[in-house]
């Protein structure tokens, strides 16, 4: 067994990973932080969990999580990462960052987007962004920080991605049109999220401004070669969990669907989390709950010469902390499946 730490584990990016850790077969969760329910156990927090562990939560002293773990997951607000990431990453610890303190190339455009002065740039040249159907290869090996992608950006790259590599579509400008559950605005209630402002209702927010937009842009580039725009418009809809994004991309030369689906299938042919749906039928959130896989739905619209892909993940497992037990799986050798292959609830 391996063990591990998960500081920030009370948020619900950090009880996910608790869940799921509680039933890897080689991972050991031996050190959950907080500070705000230092003291607490796990099950007096989470009921639902208390039957499963009797931790309870502790203050990160990095010290302790050194001498305690040997992979630490980072389950914590933006710019808290990078100020504990470089004293575990000196102390030989692998890091799976759950932030988005590293997972831009360029420190201007975190700092941009992100309003603060990234303190540690010295470290984003190694990190490795860590979407695995993308990414394999680059955590394979010494791989020591991870940035895990958030979670409309995994959707949207995932549902980008085999078209953009095969030249399939033009990529000048990528439009994004994504919802999600209330749980990817976190723990913490504010005015937006209580019960009566989300229900009955569906709304887009930080229109042109969302931080996932440039990560989104990044990735296509990457994908395609040059730079790409992207658009990003995310909507917050009455679900606790499940993100869909609808990605719109121009044609660069015409495709019937199933030729569309056929590379996708291809593509994705051996990733064990991905599902391409068949011509004429499209995912759905309920498909995924709970789970780390992700499910595609691939379209053509001749007359306006435009490809629509849906890819349907939970935000909360896909979209964040099945994904960071993905990416620690490869780094450690593990089977990539381990802790996260099982069958969703049907109704």
């Amino acid at each position: 067994m391996t063990d591990v730490a998960i500081v920030g584990a009370p948020g619900y990016a950090g009880v996910e990973l608790t869940r799921l850790l509680l039933g890897h077969p080689e991972l050991r969760p031996t050190m959950l932080t907080s500070l705000s329910e230092t003291g607490r156990s796990v099950g007096e927090v989470y009921p639902a969990l208390a039957s499963y562990t009797e931790a309870v939560y502790v203050e990160p002293d990095p010290e302790v999580i050194v001498a305690s773990a040997n992979v630490v997951f980072l389950a914590v607000p933006h710019t808290a990462a990078m100020g504990i990431a470089p004293s575990l990453i000196a102390e030989g610890l692998v890091v799976i960052d759950a932030s988005a303190d590293f997972r831009f190339k360029d420190p201007e455009v975190y700092e941009e987007w992100y309003g603060l002065t990234h303190t540690a740039p010295e470290l984003l040249g190694e990190a490795v962004y860590g979407l695995p159907e993308l990414n394999r290869d680059a955590l394979l090996g010494q791989t020591r920080l991870v940035a895990c992608p958030g979670c409309y950006p995994t959707a949207s790259l995932l549902a980008a991605a085999p078209a953009v590599e095969a030249g399939m579509v033009s990529c000048d400008r990528v439009i994004v049109d994504a919802k999600s559950g209330i749980s990817g605005a976190g723990r913490t209630p504010d005015a937006g999220s209580h019960f009566p402002a989300v229900n009955e209702s569906i709304a887009p927010y930080k229109v042109t401004a969302h931080r996932h937009t440039p990560e989104i842009a990044q990735g296509l580039s990457l994908l395609a070669g040059k730079a790409v725009r992207a658009l990003l418009t995310p909507h917050l809809v009455p679900m606790t969990r499940g993100l869909l994004a609808t990605v719109y991309l121009e044609l660069a030369k015409q495709a019937s669907a199933s030729e569309a689906i056929a590379l996708y299938r291809e593509r994705y042919s051996e990733e064990p989390f991905i599902t391409v749906h068949e011509e004429g039928q499209m995912p759905a959130t309920s498909e995924v709950r709970g789970s780390n896989r992700a499910h595609i739905g691939v379209a053509v619209d001749d007359d306006a010469g435009m490809l629509i892909v849906a890819c349907a993940i939970d935000n909360l497992v896909k979209g964040t902390s099945g994904q960071a037990i993905q990416c620690a799986n490869i780094v450690l050798g593990l089977d990539e499946t381990a802790g996260l292959d099982h069958p969703v609830p049907v109704v």
